[in-house]
């Protein structure tokens, strides 16, 4: 009785507040649905396309199956988790390298059949995760939070953000002017539209046709690429090489690194939990407590790089991205994330359309990516404050810092592989930065764990 008085009171301050927003289960209505999808493509579009050029993969390939694992896992979720888990899985950074040792391939040329031999590693990858997913649902999200405690997650996501920093701003130098100008007006949109309905919800799409049409007479923006796309074409499906005798190389290349996901993973799940949350308070709503059901993610997780695996995607991982741009437009709904998955696979069979994208300058993506790339890291010391964790404490500092100079300064200053020569087989180019960064703060935390020492108090 109490918990509906509740409900009421933070219904009527909802009103006051005129609080907008979409909570995973709610679908909007089929004309924002597809606007609310096309924003979240616009956002993993260049990030996805990107690893798919660096690694010799297709991008129609790329795109398609990266939509389908989307909505696969969406719609699992929901039936399996009784919530839409409101992430989209795109491809991931932290397999570049190792997926390179494969394929050697040239920027934006397709590397035949060394392709299939890097998806026997990525099925690999897709297995361990699953395997991951089932035993964390064995022990319990307690016992988890204990090996993976939110100084852990919450580091570990904002390494990724401010990992991504140069990214970003690399991508901005291509024109600053425009770049800055695309950052100036989408951080406006984001905070003057609060409270004006839908429109309120689109900000990073406002921002980015802002700095498309600011690009114009600058003479960045070019049609040629819709001009050399067909209208229709049918991506390079391939199945993985699993006869090829150095296929179990490509496991222990590949599927290794899915120790950098994992708690990748469990860090996005545990961050858009709690913004869901806070606002299911705010709209006067039951809570989802999404992070319950993080064994269940990982599964998911895995099952995304099986199917980019079997079909000639790239290994994946749900988007940090995205995770921004849902904090940003206060939109989570899982609906919108399958119209999101749906225009992934349109992209991909429909060349014309994934030219318009094309169009999309340089610069416009590196102002947007300033922000969700920084909101990504903001996100990570968001959680740590929610879930207070006591940065007095010794033991809670050295975790949190070890992690953030290991994987911040390995990515940045060492381009991702940290110069340290163990296991050259698996690990050619040296040990992945925010892998590595993540088993040392798991690898410090057990060992308070076992020893805890004298406990210090968190500051009044």
């Amino acid at each position: 009785m109490a918990q509906k008085e509740a409900q009421k009171v933070a219904q009527k301050v909802a009103k006051k507040e005129k609080v907008f927003g979409y909570l995973p289960n709610d679908q909007p209505p089929i004309g924002q649905m597809i606007l609310l999808g096309f924003q979240h493509v616009l956002t993993m579009f260049p990030a996805t396309v990107l690893v798919a050029l660096l690694v010799g993969f297709d991008v129609g390939t790329v795109l398609t199956v990266s939509g389908v694992a989307t909505i696969t896992a969406l719609v699992l979720s929901r039936i399996i988790g009784g919530s839409f888990i409101p992430l989209y899985y795109g491809s991931s950074f932290s397999y570049i390298a190792a997926t390179l040792a494969l394929t050697n391939a040239e920027f934006a040329t397709y590397a035949g059949d060394s392709v299939r031999l890097a998806q026997v590693g990525i099925v690999a990858t897709g297995v361990v995760n699953v395997l991951a997913g089932f035993v964390i649902r064995w022990i319990g999200k307690e016992r988890l939070d204990k090996v993976l405690p939110p100084v852990v997650t919450g580091s570990v996501a904002a390494v990724i953000g401010i990992s991504l920093a140069y990214a970003a701003l690399d991508m901005a130098a291509a024109h600053w002017g425009v770049a800055l100008i695309t950052l100036l007006v989408t951080v406006l949109f984001s905070v003057y539209l609060q409270g004006k309905g839908f429109v309120g919800l689109l900000p990073i799409l406002f921002g980015a046709v802002a700095g498309y049409l600011i690009s114009i007479p600058f003479g960045l923006v070019s049609f040629d690429p819709v001009a050399v796309e067909p209208w229709f074409r049918i991506p390079r499906f391939t199945l993985p090489a699993f006869g090829d005798p150095r296929a179990w190389s490509a496991v222990g290349t590949i599927a290794v690194i899915a120790i950098a996901t994992i708690p990748e993973s469990t860090a996005h799940l545990y961050q858009i939990s709690l913004y869901v949350d806070q606002l299911a308070k705010r709209m006067g709503r039951e809570e989802y407590k999404l992070s319950r059901l993080i064994g269940l993610n990982l599964i998911l997780d895995g099952l995304g790089d099986l199917i980019n695996g079997l079909f000639g995607g790239v290994a994946g991982t749900n988007y940090g991205e995205n995770n921004s741009l849902m904090v940003i437009t206060r939109n989570y709904s899982g609906p919108a994330l399958i119209a999101a998955g749906v225009i992934a696979i349109l992209l991909g069979f429909v060349g014309k359309l994934a030219g318009l994208v094309n169009t999309i300058p340089l610069a416009v993506t590196g102002g947007l990516a300033i922000y969700l790339f920084g909101v990504i890291g903001m996100q990570g010391v968001a959680l740590m404050m929610a879930e207070k964790v006591n940065l007095y404490d010794p033991r809670q500092l050295a975790v949190g810092a070890a992690i953030l100079v290991i994987g911040i300064g390995g990515h940045i200053g060492y381009g991702g592989n940290l110069p340290i020569n163990i296991l050259p087989g698996i690990f050619p180019d040296g040990l992945p930065a925010i892998a590595t960064a993540a088993v040392v703060g798991i690898f410090l935390n057990a060992i308070f764990l076992i020893f805890p020492g004298p406990e210090v108090p968190a500051a009044e």
